[in-house]
């Protein structure tokens, strides 16, 4: 039986100062290495065929790592922007507790966690939805039904 594994990328700088990413190319910080790090020797007995990642730094930085760490860094790997993470929009960039003061605690907690709300110029969970599932049933689950253990590193 074929195993998927999902792994969210390590912490980066603006988890760390509590900013909206969405899909802002924001790199991981020293913190988000080690967790790399770590999330490589916790899957080093796995045996990966494939690796599928978003197009976004701080997911593929995580990914690299991982794979030096199991000691398959040439392991094929698909980028798809399909996997990126949600679009926060006009958010994006601005720190959480700041917009909440700005904003409200109510707004912005809707914003985050409502299923069909959209973020100022972003996406809802909904649409970022189908954006991945589509994605994941086209090209990801043919491969885990043919037995192939797959590696996501996404968001």
């Amino acid at each position: 039986m074929a195993k998927l594994f999902l792994v969210r990328h390590g912490q980066s700088l603006w988890n760390l100062e509590n900013r909206f990413t969405g899909w802002q190319d924001i790199d991981i910080t020293e913190t988000g290495i080690e967790e790399a790090k770590n999330a490589g020797i916790a899957l080093k007995k796995e045996k990966i065929d494939i690796a599928f990642t978003s197009v976004l730094l701080r997911a593929q930085h995580t990914l690299s790592i991982i794979l030096d760490e199991i000691g398959k860094p040439n392991l094929p790997v698909i980028k798809d922007k399909a996997l990126n993470e949600r679009s926060y929009g006009n958010l994006e960039g601005l720190n959480k507790a700041e917009t909440a003061l700005k904003y409200g605690d109510e707004q912005v907690h809707t914003w985050r966690r409502s299923y069909d709300v959209v973020p100022p110029g972003g996406e809802s969970l909904k649409d970022t939805y189908n954006r991945v599932i589509p994605y994941f049933e086209k090209e990801i689950a043919p491969l885990l039904k043919k037995g192939e253990n797959i590696l996501i590193v996404a968001h």
